[in-house]
């Protein structure tokens, strides 16, 4: 390993040149008219994987943004690691509120700020550099590697379970590595073992058919915007735990095993808070702030849009208001049967004043696992090694759908590998990446070929 080690030391400064090219690419998945950069985008990727010494770096097209494949297999006996990630991002809005443009990688005081630096392609660019370090310095791997990177990731990721299921031999593995989460704290490397899912849908309440005069037709006519807030408020109680019936019905409480493990976690609620400008914590009553942000199911608003919004003064009655909304879900919750129970919900508590439409976005299954197992054990010691610190085992709020599908359809356990920070702006603006998690990630992913070599079974 040490010529290894020395080679992604040497670079250290040229990984991070390499990495604002791949920044540079707007790759923003949810715009239409990014479709050419996002194919540029996966075209960048296969080219890449071909000059660091993949094989058969091939763009797969689904109805929706290529899939790219790579892989090396020349480890025979030796265990097959599957490697996911994404390569497009979120939009940037509001772009007033970056400190330099987006897409124009900056360096500030020991971070790297660009839309996509944590989330994704940092940290998928972390793994590239490990391979080639690797197959550069040693002309070999110490495992089989296939490497898949979508790029739909961000808006639901609608056409992968379809290729995943049409390519299950073209996908055979041991073992599923993503790195695509944050670690528990600076300082705090950590291995997650559980994601929640995820139920998003859009609500639309529609009155009259166009914008009335809030004078002429005041009090007469039901308002969209306050019919839609009304059912929105009785989503919750006051205590924050949701009022959909059914909705806790399939819950799978945290044990107390694990409650003792998030308190012994190094936590500052306070500096928490502090962090993210929050006046006060607030949640489901009863539970600590991490069992809240890990293990407990949730509804939240994401977005609303309702009648005049401009500066100064417009008195109109909207004849419409829409809102985005999002249930995180936790084992054993089901994103189609919760689905089910919202929209009856809305519909019962609907008034017959108005139109109310509920279209389902997009979703994903909740997933956890034991760390106990040998190829999450693996990581850990690579995660040690790599950072100087034994890492704690956490859950993760946010979700990642494929981990799911992978277990269902392949087979695969999945090992999430995150090297980001808690507060790095994944979907907000001015997206960071800490250059030393980054370094450190590419030393770890060195380590963690090697370790997952000597996995057995």
């Amino acid at each position: 390993m040490n010529k290894i080690l020395d080679h992604i030391n040497t670079h250290r400064d040229d990984y991070i040149q390499q990495l604002k090219g791949f920044l540079a690419i707007p790759s923003i998945s949810a715009l239409p008219e990014h479709a050419p950069d996002v194919r540029r985008c996966a075209e960048w990727c296969v080219a890449e994987l071909q000059r660091i010494g993949l094989k058969n770096a091939t763009l797969h097209e689904t109805p929706g943004h290529p899939i790219v494949y790579a892989e090396w297999l020349g480890a025979p006996g030796a265990p097959t690691m599957l490697f996911y990630g994404h390569y497009d991002v979120q939009p940037v809005d509001p772009i007033d509120l970056w400190e330099s443009p987006p897409f124009e990688a900056t360096v500030r005081e020991g971070a790297i700020y660009a839309r996509g630096s944590a989330d994704d392609k940092g940290q998928i660019f972390m793994h590239l550099k490990a391979i080639e370090a690797t197959l550069s310095q040693s002309g070999t791997l110490p495992i089989n590697v296939k490497v898949m990177l979508e790029g739909e990731e961000e808006v639901g990721s609608a056409n992968l379970d379809t290729f995943i299921a049409a390519n299950k031999d073209l996908l055979k593995a041991d073992v599923v590595v993503i790195s695509d989460s944050p670690m528990f704290d600076r300082d705090v490397p950590s291995i997650c073992y559980g994601l929640r899912g995820l139920a998003y849908f859009q609500i639309d309440v529609r009155g009259s058919s166009t914008d009335l005069h809030s004078g002429s037709y005041g009090g007469a006519v039901a308002n969209p915007a306050i019919v839609l807030t009304q059912l929105l408020s009785q989503m919750k109680d006051k205590s924050g735990k949701v009022r959909i019936p059914g909705f806790y019905d399939a819950v799978v409480d945290v044990t107390e095993a694990e409650k003792k493990e998030f308190s012994r976690l190094p936590f500052n609620e306070k500096r928490w808070a502090k962090e993210i400008g929050l006046p006060k914590p607030f949640g489901e009553s009863g539970y600590s702030t991490l069992e809240r942000k890990w293990a407990r199911p949730t509804f939240e608003v994401n977005g609303l849009l309702a009648g005049f919004t401009g500066e100064g003064a417009k008195t109109v009655i909207p004849a419409k208001a829409m809102a985005k909304v999002s249930m995180r879900l936790v084992p054993n919750q089901d994103p189609a049967t919760i689905g089910k129970l919202f929209e009856d919900y809305v519909k019962k508590l609907a008034p017959k004043t108005v139109e109310v439409t509920v279209t389902h976005m997009h979703g994903g299954k909740p997933w956890t696992t034991g760390f106990d197992n040998a190829w999450v054990q693996a990581a850990g010691r690579a995660i040690e090694k790599g950072f100087g610190r034994t890492p704690v085992f956490v859950r993760e709020g946010g979700s990642i759908p494929v981990v799911s599908t992978f277990q269902e359809v392949l087979g695969l356990p999945s090992v999430l590998f995150g090297i980001g920070l808690p507060g790095e702006n994944a979907h907000a603006p001015n997206e960071w990446l800490d250059l030393g998690n980054f370094h450190n990630g590419v030393l770890a992913a060195a380590y963690l070929y090697d370790e997952l070599s000597r996995v057995s079974g």
